[in-house]
């Protein structure tokens, strides 16, 4: 059995714990790299998308599902044989449809819905070397501040499939960095914690087209700290069926953010 040995400050090897988790994660069976497809159920008037078994028809709140037996599809681990009525999955993993080792869960945006297809033996899973990261610098390490805005606004940006969609900001992220400060429009997810958008001068050429950023949730006072060292890929940059929100206006740095992931290697 092997053993990794961690050097650096105890805030490097924590840093360099959460890269080698978040490469596991991206290569789990039904992680990003497996997406091989999504299915707007619009552009499929028939029923039918493309090499999924099955009728999918949106239905209102919800997507009904007909199948025959021998269309192979499962939902809740039990042979498909008549209609079902599907809401959004939380998660590919614990998708109720699937067929053949693959699973098929539906998605919701904007009142449209979506079938997608989450492949284990993917190409790009098959080829994953792993992810790509600036090294560990506590520069990037900044005190922030998070100015809630009065109400919530919604901007609509391009998307990676081409289209575009709102996107929801709570407020602006702030951080100083050699005597400039810096901020973000960002949002606030469901348990508090803060999710931004970003590109910087290193985008589209020495890292992804652009990024995430996520922090704790904010103390009281909106004093949060910001670990430019996390700064993610997005879903995108592991599978091109995604559809990854581009940087909402504001959101590009200044300066070139030698930090966080990179770029997927592929082997």
């Amino acid at each position: 059995m092997s053993i990794t040995t961690r050097t650096g400050t105890p805030a490097e090897q924590q840093w360099q714990t959460w890269h080698e988790q978040r490469a596991a994660e991206i290569a789990l069976p039904y992680g990003p790299l497996a997406l091989t497809a999504t299915h707007w159920l619009a552009d499929f008037p028939d029923g039918h998308p493309d090499g999924v078994p099955g009728h999918w028809k949106a239905d209102g709140d919800a997507v009904l599902l007909r199948a025959a037996a021998d269309d192979g599809l499962t939902v809740d681990g039990a042979p498909l044989d008549g209609t079902v009525r599907l809401g959004a999955d939380s998660a590919p993993a614990t998708a109720r449809v699937a067929h053949d080792g693959r699973r098929l869960p539906v998605l919701r945006r904007e009142g449209l819905w979506a079938v997608r297809v989450f492949d284990p033996g993917s190409e790009a899973r098959r080829t994953f070397g792993g992810i790509d990261v600036f090294p560990y610098d506590e520069r990037w390490l900044r005190p922030g501040l998070f100015r809630p805005y009065g109400a919530g606004r919604t901007v609509q940006v391009h998307n990676a499939d081409g289209r575009q969609r709102g996107l929801g900001l709570a407020g602006e992220l702030a951080f100083t960095l050699d005597g400039d400060e810096h901020t973000l429009q960002a949002a606030v997810e469901a348990d508090g914690t803060l999710w931004a958008v970003l590109a910087d001068a290193t985008s589209g050429t020495d890292s992804y087209r652009f990024r995430f950023l996520r922090t704790p949730a904010p103390k009281d006072d909106g004093t949060v700290p910001v670990d430019l060292n996390r700064t993610l890929l997005p879903p995108c940059a592991f599978a091109d069926h995604f559809i990854c929100p581009f940087p909402p206006p504001g959101n590009t740095l200044p300066f070139a953010l030698r930090a966080g992931e990179r770029n997927r290697i592929a082997r």
